[in-house]
């Protein structure tokens, strides 16, 4: 820089006059200052836009990636919980199928119960007429006897009266001699 001050003479804001011929300026830069300003700019931009697009490139993949494993997830999830309304579908119907069956056994039971009841209430009535038949017959026969006997009763009562009202001592001695003297 020491040989520029020499060549470049002062001049008003926006000229350099550089070994004998004027040159513009802008903001204090020549063109070639600008071309350095420019070439570092597009050097810039070249490495941020090199390195951006694979950034950002980058950042969607991984966010597709991790949007996929989501979408995995969800699947197997998904696949899960179908497989578990089956199952539950399944176990559902086996439980109506198993209900079903128990109210048809039931009901063949309460018929066979009360199929057995009345057979049994039959035999019982049965049973109790007999008993009742014979109960009546018997009773009949104790009343029967009891007849005998009172009548049998009074018979030898009237007996009794008949032979001590017609026969006497006398008679009885009369009587017991007939039969001593036929022996």
């Amino acid at each position: 820089m020491s040989a520029l001050p020499a060549i470049v003479e002062e001049q008003p804001a926006g000229h350099t006059e550089v070994a004998g011929h004027e040159e513009q300026t802008l903001l204090g830069l020549g063109a070639e200052g600008w071309v350095y300003v420019s070439i570092t700019i597009f050097f810039v931009i070249a490495i941020f836009f090199a390195k951006a697009p694979k950034k950002i490139t980058d950042a969607l993949d991984a966010q597709i990636a991790e949007k996929r494993r989501n979408l995995d997830e969800a699947a197997k999830i998904r696949a899960e919980a179908q497989a578990l309304l089956d199952e539950a579908k399944a176990q559902h119907a086996a439980s109506a199928q198993d209900a079903a069956a128990m109210l048809d056994h039931a009901k063949q039971e309460a018929a066979q119960i009360i199929a057995q009841a009345e057979a049994d209430t039959s035999v019982m009535l049965e049973r109790r007429a007999a008993m009742a038949e014979q109960k009546i017959a018997a009773a009949e026969r104790a009343a029967a006897d009891s007849l005998r006997r009172e009548a049998a009763g009074a018979a030898v009562s009237a007996a009794r009266a008949v032979i001590a009202g017609s026969y006497g001592e006398t008679k009885d001695r009369k009587l017991a001699d007939e039969i001593i003297s036929s022996i």
